[in-house]
């Protein structure tokens, strides 16, 4: 018994080694790639870097002055963090009202939640479009207010999961003791969700973070984010594309919510199953 026990640990360990390596290897060639001649990525991309195709950071230096690094990176910096900001404070409070205050509106909005997290983003895009210009949200500050409207449909579904497994008790100690119900809230409500906050932190700012699409439709490339200013500005001419700066701004950009994740992914799973059990 004890012999098929460790076989099967085995066999386990054996396979998510395995698929571990297979997510890494697409991060190792962008990695190896970066530091080799642009014209030798396309004709040796499996091979490491040798005396003839190594440049040295040169690609780092090329790709930070091409798309102004720093400035893209602050964009994307600033929309993210209030992004995230604004999508916690906002879905867990309307998550606290939906799981407390149980009639017919709040099951309409918990469902009209739920539903938005399954319509595609294309089907929309153009209809945002035109309304985001419409009500002049093109820009850094109103781009943080339609992440919220995306992001707010998974947000509320996950922190209405986990506010129905908190008793209800000690939100009643705290109105008995003389708090309001922003200071049950903020007091009492929010240090109890932790666990369900950090893990929509993470889910939200890699989504954000590496977004494309609707920066791209929103600000265009007049305030370009990461993604953006690497997939524009490291374009030449006729198609032709300088591969080698392309890497190496994947390589720095990817660096952040690399470092994010890493620090923060104890909580994602104890978040997830947490809010999809207690729900």
């Amino acid at each position: 018994m004890q012999n098929k026990i460790k076989v099967s640990t085995y066999l386990k360990i054996g396979f998510l080694a395995i698929l571990s390596v297979v997510f890494l290897i697409p991060i190792l060639l962008v990695f190896m790639n970066s530091f080799k001649s642009r014209f030798f990525i396309s004709t040796e991309p499996f091979n490491f870097p040798n005396a003839e195709t190594f440049v040295g950071l040169q690609n780092y230096i090329n790709g930070l002055t091409t798309i102004r690094f720093v400035g893209a990176f602050g964009r994307s910096i600033f929309i993210t963090i209030f992004s995230v900001l604004l999508i916690i404070v906002c879905a867990s409070m309307i998550s606290w009202f939906i799981a407390r205050i149980k009639n017919k509106v709040t099951s309409t909005m918990y469902y009209v939640f739920a539903f938005s997290m399954i319509v595609p983003f294309q089907m929309v895009m153009y209809t945002m479009t035109y309304i985001v210009n419409l009500l002049h949200f093109d820009n850094i500050f109103g781009i943080i207010f339609v992440y919220l409207g995306f992001g707010a449909g998974l947000a509320v579904f996950m922190f209405t999961g986990f506010i129905k497994g908190v008793p209800l008790e000690i939100e009643e100690a705290a109105t008995i003791d003389g708090c309001n119900p922003l200071q049950t809230y903020s007091l009492v409500v929010l240090p109890v969700l932790k666990p369900i906050v950090v893990t929509v932190a993470i889910l939200n700012t890699m989504w954000i973070w590496n977004d494309y699409l609707l920066p791209y439709l929103i600000l265009g490339t007049r305030n370009k984010t990461i993604p953006v200013a690497i997939q524009i500005s490291m374009q030449g001419a006729y198609g032709s594309v300088d591969y080698g700066g392309f890497m190496a701004m994947l390589v720095l950009a990817i660096i952040p919510i690399v470092i994010f994740y890493v620090s923060s992914q104890k909580y994602i799973i104890k978040g997830v199953v947490a809010g999809a059990v207690k729900g």
